[in-house]
């Protein structure tokens, strides 16, 4: 193809997928799911499992192989750093501080229990041909899929904090510090994953300490440097064109260090955002920039990994039987192992079934990370294909459960009309999951 010619098979393709995400989450909305739960689902219904089955030479013409999907990964990959960073806008850590000992049980929890049981079912599961890598070693495999399931859709947890007015309340504050903790320690394995799999000491130790030292530099040097201009926003009123312009600067540079070293480019984003000034730049920034990434950007990835999702790559029942026990594992390690943590540190049946709940939910962080492994060839796409439908299924529980096991009833103790809490707790985009 010319450039010219992948020029406006592009177009088409945003066409379609803003489209039809657009679509399909306005029906998730119907039901009671969160507009970006339906762009996760649109994502693979336009990739081999529905679309390339009803109608194959549709859908190659629209997303062929090669250089038309090299353009649509790459824009892909600058919304996730711009979505990364807003994370870390979000991420705050005076919520951890202020109820440390029992986010800190619950995130642990959330952790080392679906690593240890992900750990076990990885010696099943590595026996299995076409899941992993071949060259992929067991500790490699059990870390990835340790972390696999182990992820928490934090932003969704926030949306669901936020809508229900629990911002600042017992919950809502013990909610929030311990996902933001849990996805924290998750990236951290991660990396720590990407590190190893090099399998080389000099790239290896690169990721590990390039990694620590981007993260101390931009944490403390980095912050303070960049505290200067949310002081001129102050004095201005406001983020400039000039400003702007400067954080997209630094952020695409941060993407490319970070990629450089080895530990992914969303970890330049996502360090690069908890550095940024807090008030008015922070909040000006996130209005500039959420529309824009979780409206137009964001469904662009939900499609490419739709594309690399296929459910007739599920095609034994012996593969269906994995699948069911990576779904009971991923419920028991996350959504059951932070129930009991909670209930340990004296909070009430109700509010830890609560926690249990949202702390079980996925959502875009898994798609995130397991494009990574996809991409790095650390796992199949047949494991892929399972992974993506785990994250699909605990994240689509969240909602109704949490509505089913607290929402009802603090709607009934709650007087009609009550405004939410003063206290400001929001998500990249209110329509996270």
């Amino acid at each position: 193809m010319t450039n010219a010619e992948l020029s406006i098979l592009f177009f088409l393709q945003l066409a379609v997928i803003l489209g039809i995400c657009r679509l399909v989450g306005w029906l998730a909305q119907k039901i009671g799911q969160p507009q970006v739960v339906g762009e996760m689902i649109a994502g693979v219904l336009m990739g081999p499992t529905l679309f390339g089955l009803i109608l194959p030479q549709l859908q190659k013409q629209i997303f062929p192989s090669g250089a038309p999907m090299g353009i649509l990964y790459a824009v892909s990959q600058v919304g996730l750093v711009l979505y990364m960073f807003l994370i870390g806008i979000e991420f705050d850590t005076n919520l951890i501080r202020s109820r440390l000992r029992s986010a800190a049980s619950v995130s642990l929890a959330g952790i080392i229990t679906p690593l240890i049981l992900g750990a076990l079912l990885t010696l099943l599961l590595i026996h299995q041909p076409g899941l992993f890598a071949p060259h992929l070693n067991l500790g490699e495999a059990m870390l990835f899929f340790g972390a696999s399931v182990s992820i928490t859709a934090f932003p969704m947890l926030a949306r669901i904090i936020l809508e229900r007015g629990l911002a600042g309340t017992s919950l809502g504050t013990l909610a929030l510090a311990a996902g933001s903790t849990d996805d924290a320690i998750s990236w951290c394995i991660l990396a720590l994953v990407l590190a190893v799999f090099k399998q080389n000491a000099t790239i290896a130790i690169l990721a590990v300490v390039g990694g620590g030292l981007y993260a101390a530099l931009i944490l403390t040097v980095g912050k303070s440097l960049l505290s200067n201009m949310g002081k001129m926003a102050d004095r201005l009123g406001g983020i400039t064109g000039p400003m702007l312009a400067i954080v997209l600067l630094v952020l695409m540079f941060c993407a490319w260090l970070t990629d450089t070293i080895g530990i992914y480019s969303i970890f330049g984003g996502f360090i690069l955002g908890i550095a940024m000034p807090r008030g008015l730049f922070s909040r000006q920034l996130k209005q500039i920039m959420e529309p824009l990434v979780t409206n137009f950007l964001l469904p662009l990835f939900f499609v490419y990994s739709g594309l690399n999702t296929s459910l007739g790559l599920v095609n034994t029942w012996l593969l269906w039987g994995c699948a069911a026990l990576i779904f009971l594992v991923a419920i028991f390690g996350k959504g059951i192992a932070c129930w009991i943590a909670a209930l340990l540190n004296k909070e009430n049946n109700r509010e830890a079934l609560a926690i249990g709940s949202l702390m079980n939910a996925r959502g875009l962080m898994e798609l995130i990370l397991l494009n990574v492994g996809l991409q790095q060839h650390i796992i199949t796409p047949t494991l892929f294909t399972i992974l993506v439908l785990m994250a699909i299924m605990t994240t689509l529980m969240a909602s109704p459960l949490f509505e089913l096991v607290y929402g009802r009833q603090r709607a009934k103790q709650l007087p009609a009309n009550q405004p939410p809490t003063d206290v400001e707790v929001t998500s990249p985009a209110t329509v996270e999951a």
